[in-house]
């Protein structure tokens, strides 16, 4: 299998490709960019690196930070976290409330934007918000190898004057005594996490830990603990959108409004792809065709 040659492929079918969704305008950083980018990287458990497109250009992570955060909050509180959110699919909107309103405030898993606030709030524990970024910032460049990472400020500014629907989220659940640090502390943390900005060999390369031993890739979560994470990425990782993202490709990935998909290849690859634009279930257009076309070209699938 000529996997270089796949990647470039992949990377001019989709220069080609018309229909390229739409930007996250509701967000006034993401609104602005440039929707006809288009970058893929491949990085093998063999170390062989692989790009196509704009992989090198920075991007918001925004969602995609949610894996780091739950990876850092198993660490910490192990099987004791899934007394505060669930592991089961939402069928919902990642900023939907109405599962909250009938299940007594606890979210339905880690990635819709409910549980990403509770895995936050988890890992803030009493902590100032600078301390646990600072945390999160060097759990992801440790997993990447590579301190030129950083958080895009305008990005987080832009998330704090936007994300009324996240607080309330957050007050919600408050209410019902999920939360244990203030909202205000809890909120400005997330909006900071998800400000991350990265390009897709950081990304892939970031997420060498989640496919298991790899060459030069630091061992930083427990196997039982990738099980876990890859299983959520699989069953939830697309919100309402993951059951496609499954059936299409056939691996665990993990989307963000920014137009990112990090993917695992179970003790064979990271795939890190970027379009900004977004179908209309949140999730990048070109990057979950390109993830698919991969998926199909190499035969990677955990379903065999």
């Amino acid at each position: 299998m000529d996997l270089g040659a796949i990647v470039t492929r992949i990377g001019a079918d989709m220069a080609a490709m018309q229909d390229r969704g739409r930007v996250a305008d509701y967000i006034p950083q993401l609104g602005g960019v440039d929707p006809d980018q288009f970058g893929m990287a491949v990085v093998t458990k063999d170390g062989e690196t692989y790009l196509t497109g704009d992989a090198l250009i920075p991007f918001s992570i925004q969602s995609v930070s949610k894996v780091f955060t739950l990876a850092i909050a198993l660490g910490r509180l192990g099987e004791a976290l899934w007394k505060r959110v669930g592991v089961e699919p939402s069928g919902h909107a990642f900023n939907s409330i109405l599962q909250l309103e009938t299940e007594a405030g606890i979210p339905r898993n880690p990635f819709i934007n409910a549980g990403a606030l509770v895995v936050t709030d988890s890992i803030l524990a009493g902590h100032a918000p600078r301390e646990t970024l600072g945390e999160i910032l060097r759990f992801v460049r440790m997993s990447a190898g590579d301190d030129d990472i950083h958080i895009k400020q305008s990005v987080a500014r832009t998330g704090e004057e936007t994300g009324h629907l996240n607080r309330a989220l957050a007050h919600f659940m408050t209410s019902h005594g999920r939360l244990q640090n203030p909202v205000d502390l809890t909120c400005g943390t997330y909006f900071h996490q998800c400000a991350i900005e990265m390009n897709c060999l950081q990304l892939a390369r970031a997420g060498r830990f989640l496919m298991g031993p790899s060459k030069d890739a630091p061992s930083l979560v427990s196997a039982q603990k990738i099980r876990r994470i890859n299983a959520l990425m699989m069953t939830c990782g697309h919100y309402d959108g993951s059951g496609e993202f499954a059936f299409r490709v056939g691996l665990p990935g993990k989307s963000g409004v920014g137009g990112g998909i990090l993917a695992i290849v179970p003790n064979t690859a990271v795939v890190a792809v970027w379009s900004p634009g977004l179908n209309t279930r949140g999730n990048s257009q070109l990057g979950t065709l390109a993830m698919e076309r991969l998926a199909h070209a190499t035969g990677w699938s955990v379903y065999g």
